[in-house]
């Protein structure tokens, strides 16, 4: 049954953005999707977007330097050059010391980013706000793994294509919602990997490993979250990670509800 699934919905492109009676998000998904219109394009293979869109977090843990250090590699797969997580600074592991984030902060909005693992146990995270982690883990099928909402979600392992090929992360986010400076809706998510989806409208609660994570790490436990907007962040902890065709697109969505289905 996940072999066809996968077969079925691995890798779809092509699709058009509109919205139903309903509110929900019609898109593009999958591995090669293209940025809808209106989006802003936050890597495309160059040099000049990463500097021109990205820097370092400046977090309690951050001991590098800019300009970033991250390098612009050939695509080991296609044409083209790819963003490798880098940075001679970090250690195995020591996430927080070179995470870089984009310039830009965030509340509601549709992102598109593709990912290449290329050693066993490659390690990563794309963080949501700079808060929320959708985890990167070759051989992690925990809630700690791949494709998880990290420690609050099953891993979607099934649905990796394995190493050295390129992964999507299809997402919709609202973010958390707040009445007098207390939290009245969590955060939402509704995701697709390799165009299944995976996660659908999925409360997130909390920011896990602490302040070196991101914002609010250190707040309660990670349970502090407060009404501030917050970069797209991707995480460097010593692992050959690659990313390309990474987009995003502003949204205000009103209600809790973060429906996000394919035209077909």
């Amino acid at each position: 049954m996940k072999s066809s699934l996968f077969c079925r919905f691995a890798g779809l492109a092509s699709f058009v953005v509109s919205f139903t009676p309903l509110g929900y998000v019609l898109a593009d998904v999958g591995v090669g999707a293209k940025p809808l219109a209106g989006a802003e394009v936050l890597f495309d293979g160059t040099r000049e977007t990463l500097d021109d869109k990205w820097a370092y977090w400046d977090g309690p843990r951050f001991g590098s330097s800019l300009p970033i250090k991250w390098k612009i590699v050939e695509d080991p797969v296609d044409k083209g050059t790819v963003l490798q997580s880098d940075d001679p600074v970090v250690t195995l592991g020591k996430y927080g010391v070179a995470d870089i984030i984009t310039k830009k902060e965030y509340r509601d909005f549709r992102l598109h980013i593709e990912f290449l693992v290329m050693n066993e146990a490659g390690n990563s995270g794309v963080y949501l706000q700079n808060r929320y982690e959708i985890q990167i883990q070759d051989g992690d099928a925990t809630s700690h793994g791949m494709g998880a909402v990290i420690n609050e979600t099953p891993s979607p392992y099934f649905l990796y294509k394995g190493l050295r090929q390129w992964n999507s992360y299809d997402i919709l986010f609202r973010a958390a919602r707040f009445k007098d400076g207390v939290r009245t809706d969590k955060a939402l998510v509704t995701m697709y990997f390799n165009g299944v989806k995976i996660h659908a409208n999925q409360e997130i609660n909390q920011v896990w490993g602490g302040a070196n994570s991101g914002l609010d790490g250190g707040n309660d436990g990670g349970r502090g979250i407060t009404d501030v907007p917050g970069g797209l962040k991707l995480q460097c902890e010593g692992h050959d990670v690659r990313f390309r065709n990474v987009w995003i697109k502003e949204m205000t969505l009103e209600k809790p509800q973060t429906g996000f289905d394919r035209t077909k």
